[in-house]
């Protein structure tokens, strides 16, 4: 009910922006005709003013980019260079990046860009500014050393806000630092090392995938492992799990209709309808300030978020109703505000901390995309590169039965002598982060580092700033010469300190400054637990090509192409985080002895 005004209030004010200057036009030249006795007929006039909206909006376009200059040069500064097109308003733009994101490959046309145009470029669309960039020292800039000038700013957070309302990722300011001071305490070291709840939900995966393999066919591991991170993220910030591993797994494309359709479950119906929705805020976030004409209708997150919010709704309902009986009943009287009981699960804790229901959904939903989709797409990726580097896999199984043995259930204290393993994972989160794209929004005029030290680039107030960490992460003035080359050891050998070590902001896979990831050890204690139990049951993993639908298959003609784009056997795409299109179809090789 809140988007459908909502999109209706941003339409008329951007028809309104556009408009005026033709009404102003119109008047004037209503006026004058008037006074040199010019008798014009008024749909002249109203025809001759709306064609003279593209010239009119090229002129508030160029005035603006001239102010800029004259900014920059107070400041000893200089503007990016500028991605430049024919179309009026740069609209092909806008079309080839939409069309990219929707049919292409990460980072289509912005990638080759950055290497014609420098890592900082800037490029108008529909006549506002935007600047793009992979270069770590800017990307330090807006999101450490000048920290307060940079904020997700309206123009994110208004079409972010039917999914993620004011959550910790679509907030700024006391908001922000509200909702980071809920969840901080939340993430320390004792409560990361839920092990118990990771090896229960493992051994339900393992079993699952057996299953599946032991009757002939593939199983999406995309799926698999999203059931794993909702399941054990359910339990870990509810206290209830929506076990969607106990429902079937899907089956291949080619299987008999009677397996594939099979009525979903409450659990299966929540996770597609959040993907659905992300994707639609995803949408949204390209579109610009435009997106509000495609919603005029409705809100195309609404029907979605029905599904999200009815299997959420219960739980927030019940949290809060036992939170008040224990208040009422003196059960909680010892349980403070901020305080972390041993069995707290994060709601719990939250419920303390607030009663509002608002937040109380926000918050949950955003640390659910954090604790499920980001982990989900990291593990997807690993497992399919491991199905494509053989030797990769067979060091890091000989690590694990080195360090863990054929069954024993790892410790933390194992994982975090594990460098191979680590290494993996790092890797995996460099070629493909799971968040490869984000924005901050300038407060203030500014400067953000360029090439040359004694000419920096000038940032207007409320100009986005588009960081690119897919690309930094491939940069090979960042990461050498092989830096397109999956290969773990350069986490190992002498290339990390010779790249990380004197510039860690080149590799950014859990964002940096004050708005780092808080979850992110616990991020890398699940990933590597599921891996390790994964490998302690499995020993061959082979991608199963024809299981893939083929409309989910990378395009033909991008076989051969320079950098990753042409070697892949998977699509990479992203809504607010990466996926697999079509899944990850995989086969695995069942270890025959477990003593080993």
């Amino acid at each position: 009910m809140f988007a459908l005004p909502q999109a209706y209030g941003l339409f008329l004010q951007q028809i309104f922006f556009l408009i005026s200057p033709a009404v102003l036009i119109a008047g004037i030249v209503s006026l004058v005709t008037r006074r040199i006795g010019i008798d014009l007929p008024l749909w002249a006039i109203a025809i001759g003013s709306v064609f003279s909206l593209p010239f009119v909006h090229r002129i508030r376009a160029w005035s603006y980019y001239r102010s800029m200059q004259h900014k920059a040069a107070r400041l000893g500064a200089v503007l990016p260079p500028q991605w430049r097109t024919s179309k009026i308003g740069n609209t092909d733009v806008l079309r080839m990046l939409m069309e990219a994101w929707r049919e292409g490959f990460l980072s289509d046309h912005l990638w080759e860009k950055m290497h014609e145009l420098g890592q900082t470029y800037m490029v108008y669309v529909l006549w506002d500014p935007n600047y793009v960039t992979s270069d770590a020292n800017v990307v330090k800039t807006i999101l450490a050393t000048d920290f307060g000038n940079y904020v997700k700013g309206p123009k994110f957070r208004t079409p972010m806000k039917s999914v993620l309302g004011s959550g910790v990722f679509n907030s700024d300011g006391d908001m922000w630092k509200f909702h980071r001071s809920m969840t901080r305490p939340f993430f320390s070291r004792e409560r990361i090392s839920h092990f118990e709840l990771f090896d229960k939900y493992a051994e339900r995966a393992m079993k699952r995938m057996k299953e599946r393999m032991n009757s002939g066919y593939a199983v999406d591991f995309q799926d698999l492992i999203s059931r794993f991170t909702l399941d054990s993220a359910s339990e870990f910030l509810f206290g209830a799990s929506v076990n969607s591993l106990e429902s079937s797994l899907p089956y291949p494309f080619h299987a008999p209709a009677s397996l594939r359709e099979q009525p979903p479950t409450q659990a299966e119906e929540f996770a597609k309808a959040f993907a659905a929705a992300q994707t639609v805020i995803s949408a949204r976030a390209r579109l610009g300030h435009i997106w509000p004409w495609f919603e005029l209708a409705g809100s195309k997150t609404a029907p979605f978020m029905r599904i999200v919010n009815a299997f959420l709704q219960p739980i927030l309902e019940e949290a809060l109703r036992k939170a008040k009986e224990e208040k009422a009943s003196g059960k909680g009287v010892e349980k403070k505000d901020g305080v972390l009981e041993d069995d707290d699960t994060l709601l719990d804790y939250l419920v303390r901390y607030t009663s509002d229901p608002v937040v109380l959904h926000d918050e949950v939903l955003n640390i659910m995309i954090a604790g499920r989709d980001t982990t989900a797409a990291t593990l997807t990726i690993v497992v399919y590169f491991l199905s494509q580097y053989p030797d990769v896999l067979r060091r890091l199984r000989e690590e694990i039965l080195i360090q863990v043995g054929p069954s024993r259930r790892p410790t933390y204290d194992d994982i975090r002598e594990m460098k191979f393993l680590r290494a993996v994972l790092n890797e995996t989160l460099r070629l493909y982060p799971s968040v490869p794209w984000n924005v901050r929004y300038a407060v203030n005029d500014g400067t953000i580092p360029s090439s040359d030290p004694e000419k920096p680039f000038f940032v207007a107030a409320g100009t986005p700033v588009s960081y690119s960490v897919h690309c930094m992460h491939r940069r090979k003035d960042y990461w050498g010469p092989d830096a397109e080359e999956f290969d773990p050891d350069r986490f190992i050998d002498e290339r990390l300190h010779k790249y990380l070590t004197p510039n860690p902001f080149i590799f950014l896979p859990f964002n940096a400054g004050p708005r780092i990831c808080l979850g992110q050890q616990f991020a890398y204690n699940e990933m590597s637990f599921f891996l390790i139990r994964l490998l302690q049951h499995f020993d061959t993993i082979a991608l199963d090509v024809d299981s893939q639908p083929s409309s989910s298959r990378p395009r033909p003609e991008w076989k051969g192409l320079p950098g990753r784009k042409g070697v892949e056997k998977f699509w990479p795409k992203t809504h607010l985080t990466l996926y697999s299109e079509g899944g990850m179809w995989v086969k695995m090789g069942e270890v025959q002895n477990d003593a080993e």
